[in-house]
C-alpha cells in the first residue's frame, strides 16, 4: 500500500505514442506565435513607462538585462521542450521530474495564469476599441447596466466577452487554421514595428541623452513624476538602481514565450521546432524593445515620453497623423495575436492536467472532427470571458507574475535534477532515475502494443541507503567520476533542495534590505555577502558531480550556472511582488489544494497505476512500446518520434471538410 508521501511525489511515466492532436504547426507557426503573444501590446507602452520614471534613456540597459535573464529561462524551457514534447508545458516538466503534488501546483497556477491573462488583455482590447470609439461604448453601458459593486466591473463588457468567445469557438476548429490567424496578426504587427523604429530614428537626437541637471529644469515638466523628481541627467539619470528596477519591470515583457512548450503535440517536429522557436522569438522580441527603446529616447527627452501612449504622443507632436493611424492598426494586431497567444495554452494545460486525472477526466475530450480539445477550450473561454466581462481585473494581473515566475522556477530546477540523473540504472531499480521510458536489457520479455485503458506496466523502486561519510566523500567528485552514479544523483538531489531553500532566503533579503544595502550598511551587506559565498559554494557542489554525456536535440549550456541563476532571478522578482498579491495567492492555493485533496489524489493515472488498475481514458490510444522514446538520449531523431510528420488526411477546419 503506497505511503502519503509516496502520492504526492509519484512522477509520470512519459510515453511518445501517436497523439490524438493533430502534427501540424511548423517552427515558424511557434516561432509567429511566440512573438506575438510576448510582444503584445507591450511594445507601444512599457519603453516609454520605464524610460520616464524608472531607468532614463538607460532603459536600452535594462531590456538587454531582461532579456538575458529572459533567455536563461528560455534555454531551460527549450531543454525540457526537446526532453518532453507534451502538451502541458512547466505542468508536465515538474510531473515526470519532480512529483504529482509539485506538478498540480504548477498547473493550477497555470492555468490561473492564463486565465487572468486572457482576461486582461480582452478587456484591453475592448478598451482600446472603446478609445476609437470615443468612449461611446462605456458611456452606453455605463448609463444602462451600471455595476456598483468595487471589486467588479463598472459595466458588464460584453465586447470583451465575445472576443474571448470567437477566438474559443476559432480555436476548437482547428490549431492550424487558428495559427495562420495569428501568424498574419503577428506579421502584420512586426511590420508596423519595424516602420515605428525607422521612423523615429530619424528624429533622432542624441542630445536627448545628454541632459545636465542645469538644462532638466528648462526641458522636462514640472515634477509629475509622482513626487520623485527626474533623477540628475544623462544617460542613467536614475542610477544603477533605476536600471535594475527597471529590468526587473522590462522582465515581465518577454513573459509569454512558455506558451510554445504547451504545443509539444501538435509541432510536427517538436524535438527540434520548440528549442529553435523559443530561441528565434526571444531573439526577435528583444530586437524589438531594443529598438523601440534606443528611438523612443533618441527622438524625445525621457521625461517628456507619456507614460499612457507614447508612441500616440510622440506622433501628436510631430503632426504625423498617419503614423497614428498606422500605429493604431498595429495596436489592435498586437491585441489580436496577444489574446491567440495565452488563449492557446489554457486548453492545453487543462487537457495535460485532465487526461492525467488531475482534473475532471471529461476536459480532456478530443473532438474526433477537429482533433482538437474542445470541451477544455470551451470551457476555459467561457470562464475567462467571464471573468473579462464581470470583473475589474487590475488587482488580479499581478497574480499572473507568481504563476509564471513559479513555472519557471521549477522548470530550471528540473534540468538541474535531470542532467545529474544516472539514467544508465536499469528496469527502475535506482528512486533518483527521476525519468526513464526505456526497458532493460535483461528485460527478455517482448513489448507489446497495448491500449492505455489495458493494464500497463509497472516499475518499481529500490531504495539505496548511504551513509554521511558516502556523502562527504563524493562532495566535491575527487575521484572523477564521469558517469552518474546513484550516490551523486541522490547527492544532486538533496544539494537542489538545500540550493532552493538559500537561494529563497537569499531573494527574499535582498527585498527587505534592499534600503539597506543601498545605504552601505555593513550588517546587511556581511548577511548578504555569506548567504551568497554559501549559495555558491552549494552550486559549485552540484558542478562537480558528474553529467550525463547522453545527445540531446537541444542542452541548456553551463549547467547548474545557468538555471541557478534563473531561478534566483526568478524568486527575487517573486518577493518582489506585493504582499496582496501574496494573499490573494494564498487564497487560490488554498481552493487549488481542496480540489487536489478532494479529487484528484484518488483518481490521477498514477494512482490506478499503484493500485495495479488500468486508468480509464476518453481518448484511448494505441501505444507500441517497440517505439517508446526516451527523454534522455537520442542518437537520431528518427529514434524519438514515430509520428513526426502532419497527418496527410487530416482535415483540421470545417472548410476543409
Amino acid at each position: 500500500m503506497p505511503s502519503f508521501i509516496q502520492r504526492l511525489t509519484r512522477r509520470k511515466h512519459v510515453s511518445f505514442e501517436a497523439t490524438e492532436l493533430p502534427r501540424v504547426l511548423t517552427t515558424f507557426d511557434l516561432t509567429l506565435l511566440g512573438i506575438g503573444s510576448t510582444v503584445g501590446v507591450g511594445f507601444y507602452v512599457l519603453a516609454g513607462q520605464v524610460a520616464k520614471s524608472v531607468a532614463g534613456p538607460a532603459v536600452i540597459i535594462s531590456f538587454l538585462i531582461a532579456a538575458i535573464a529572459s533567455i536563461f529561462a528560455g534555454l531551460c524551457y527549450a531543454e525540457f521542450g526537446a526532453r518532453v514534447p507534451k502538451a502541458g508545458s512547466a505542468y508536465v516538466y515538474s510531473y515526470v521530474c519532480v512529483g504529482e503534488f509539485v506538478a498540480f501546483i504548477i498547473g493550477w497556477n497555470l492555468v490561473l495564469e492564463y486565465i487572468i491573462g486572457t482576461a486582461s488583455v480582452a478587456r484591453g482590447y475592448s478598451g482600446y476599441v472603446d478609445g476609437l470609439a470615443n468612449n461611446s461604448i462605456s458611456e452606453a453601458l455605463g448609463e444602462t447596466m451600471p455595476i456598483n459593486v468595487s471589486f467588479l466591473s463598472k459595466y458588464p463588457d460584453f465586447l470583451s466577452f465575445c472576443l474571448i468567445l470567437v477566438l474559443s469557438v476559432l480555436l476548437s476548429l482547428g490549431v492550424k487554421e487558428s495559427s495562420i490567424l495569428n501568424s498574419i496578426c503577428t506579421a502584420v504587427t512586426l511590420m508596423i514595428v519595424t516602420y515605428t523604429i525607422i521612423a523615429l530614428a530619424t528624429q533622432a537626437n542624441v542630445d536627448n541623452w545628454a541632459l545636465t541637471p542645469e538644462t532638466l529644469n528648462e526641458t522636462c515638466p514640472e515634477d509629475n513624476n509622482r513626487g520623485l523628481g527626474w533623477g540628475k541627467g544623462g544617460f542613467a539619470p536614475y542610477g544603477f538602481a533605476g536600471i535594475m528596477q527597471g529590468a526587473a519591470t522590462c522582465f515581465f515583457g518577454f513573459v509569454g514565450f512558455d506558451c510554445i512548450a504547451t504545443t509539444g503535440e501538435e509541432a510536427i517536429k517538436p524535438e527540434r521546432s520548440i528549442p529553435l522557436a523559443i530561441g528565434l522569438s526571444l531573439f526577435f522580441v528583444f530586437l524589438a524593445y531594443f529598438g523601440m527603446s534606443f528611438t523612443i529616447t533618441l527622438a524625445i527627452p525621457y521625461c517628456q515620453q507619456d507614460s499612457d501612449a507614447p508612441l500616440v504622443a510622440i506622433f501628436n507632436e510631430l503632426g504625423w497623423e498617419t503614423s497614428k493611424w498606422i500605429i493604431s492598426i498595429g495596436a489592435l494586431t498586437g491585441f489580436s495575436a496577444s489574446l491567440f497567444g495565452i488563449l492557446l495554452p489554457l486548453p492545453r494545460v487543462i487537457y495535460a492536467m485532465a487526461d492525467d486525472g488531475i482534473l475532471f477526466r471529461s476536459l480532456a475530450k478530443i473532438n474526433k472532427r477537429f482533433r482538437t480539445p474542445a470541451v477544455a477550450t470551451i470551457v476555459s473561454g467561457v470562464f475567462a470571458g467571464l471573468m473579462a466581462m464581470f470583473f475589474n481585473l487590475d488587482a488580479l494581473v499581478d497574480m499572473m507574475s507568481i504563476g509564471t515566475l513559479l513555472a519557471y522556477t521549477i522548470v530550471a530546477l528540473s534540468v538541474m535534477l535531470l542532467r545529474y540523473s544516472n539514467v544508465e540504472m536499469r528496469n527502475w531499480e535506482s528512486e533518483y532515475t527521476l525519468l526513464k521510458t526505456s526497458y532493460g536489457d535483461d528485460d527478455e520479455s517482448e513489448p507489446r502494443g497495448l491500449l492505455e485503458s489495458e493494464e500497463p506496466f509497472h516499475m518499481t523502486n529500490h531504495s539505496y541507503e548511504y551513509t554521511a561519510k558516502d556523502y562527504c566523500h563524493q562532495l566535491f567528485n575527487i575521484k572523477c567520476v564521469s558517469e552518474p552514479t546513484d550516490l551523486s544523483a541522490s547527492l544532486v538531489n538533496y544539494a537542489t533542495l538545500v540550493f532552493c531553500v538559500l537561494s529563497a532566503i537569499l531573494s527574499m533579503l535582498l527585498v527587505i534590505l534592499q534600503k539597506n544595502i543601498s545605504d552601505g550598511e555593513s550588517g546587511a551587506i556581511t548577511i548578504v555577502t555569506l548567504l551568497f559565498i554559501i549559495t555558491f559554494i552549494n552550486i559549485v557542489v552540484i558542478s562537480r558531480q558528474p553529467q550525463s554525456r547522453k545527445p540531446l536535440a537541444f542542452k541548456v549550456p553551463l549547467v547548474p550556472w545557468i538555471p541557478a541563476i534563473s531561478a534566483i532571478i526568478n524568486l527575487y522578482l517573486m518577493f518582489n511582488l506585493s504582499s496582496g498579491t501574496w494573499i490573494r495567492f494564498a487564497i487560490w492555493m488554498a481552493i487549488g489544494i481542496f480540489q487536489y485533496f478532494g479529487y484528484s489524489i484518488r483518481n490521477s493515472s498514477e494512482e490506478y497505476q499503484m493500485q495495479g488498475e488500468p486508468p480509464p481514458s476518453l481518448n484511448l490510444r494505441r501505444m507500441d512500446l517497440k517505439n517508446i522514446g526516451t527523454i534522455f538520449d537520442s542518437e537520431s531523431e528518427d529514434e524519438l518520434f514515430v509520428q513526426n510528420t502532419p497527418d496527410k488526411n487530416y482535415t483540421a477546419s470545417p472548410f476543409n471538410l
